[in-house]
């Protein structure tokens, strides 16, 4: 059993910033990092179905704003290596989120540096920047409110609005610190945020193409294909309705319920199989119980 759990471990891992190395969760003991384990978002950010679900469905969402997606298309080899850009962006979230001062501090830093270089003209001419105060803003909540989504649907459905506004107003800090501007600190100001972007986003053959890439992307090994088919499946069923038909995705209830069964079903061998992701090292940073 014990060849099983960590047999199953080390593919998951393998889908993770940890397979970038570089981040050393474990020390220096009891540094907190800039949030701490009494935070929600350690608790929301430190179970890997649900962050991979959320990340999916954030990533199609984010693709809709067409000069966020133009400095993707034109300054990222996604389209070669999108497990590379996947595990890139999940070593951020998790060394920002459970690393310590020292290591978020340069994460931060050095996606500012890579931000300062990214700038171009969008097909519609109009002038786009990395650094953007608005589409910082605009990456940060689609992110987010995927991740707090996935969590209520795949792990813990019962946390209180409090502490969702309490989500909220944590990680507002890390989109302030690469330079985003009125950052939505509650669940209200999201939803309002959400709304008031609508107009700007769009579904155009670039949008269309994350997705068909994402369908089509390959495995990091054949074991991992179904799963991987799943998150996706799942990442699309838990976009907003109004997004996802922007891409031409319908789900019937019918199918989304088996999407939501099948990871259901799938999340607690995982939960059961990583002992040593992000959150587990950085709670035995602080001398606590990995769980």
């Amino acid at each position: 059993m014990e060849f099983i759990r960590r047999h199953i471990e080390t593919r998951v891992l393998s889908l993770t910033g940890l397979a970038i190395g570089g981040v050393d969760y474990e020390n220096p003991p009891g540094d907190p990092g800039l949030f701490g384990p009494d935070s929600v978002c350690w608790r929301v950010h430190g179970d890997f179905t649900s962050m991979m679900v959320g990340g999916i469905s954030a990533l199609l969402l984010q693709a809709l704003h067409p000069l966020a997606l133009s400095g993707v298309w034109d300054h990222s080899n996604f389209r070669e290596d999108l497990l590379g850009r996947l595990r890139r962006t999940g070593q951020f979230i998790s060394a920002t989120t459970f690393g310590s001062h020292a290591d978020a501090d340069r994460l931060i830093e050095r996606v500012q540096r890579i931000h300062a270089g990214v700038s171009g003209t969008a097909p519609d001419g109009r002038p786009y920047a990395a650094s953007d105060p608005d589409l910082l803003t605009w990456v940060h909540v689609a992110e987010v409110s995927s991740f707090l989504k996935s969590h209520l649907r795949y792990l813990n459905p019962t946390l209180s609005a409090a502490e969702q506004d309490r989500y909220y107003a944590e990680v507002a800090l890390i989109a302030e610190r690469l330079g985003a501007q009125d950052v939505p600190r509650s669940r209200a100001q999201i939803e309002a945020y959400l709304q008031s972007v609508r107009p700007q986003l769009q579904s155009d053959a670039r949008a269309l193409e994350i997705l068909q890439i994402l369908r089509t992307a390959p495995a990091p090994s054949p074991a991992l294909r179904p799963f991987g088919t799943l998150m996706l499946h799942a990442g699309v069923e838990l976009m907003p309705e109004w997004a996802a038909a922007m891409l031409g995705l319908t789900l019937s209830e019918r199918r989304r319920q088996l999407i939501r069964a099948g990871v259901r079903s799938t999340a607690p061998i995982l939960r059961w199989a990583v002992r040593s992701g992000s959150v587990h090292r950085a709670r035995r940073r602080m001398g606590l119980p990995s769980r």
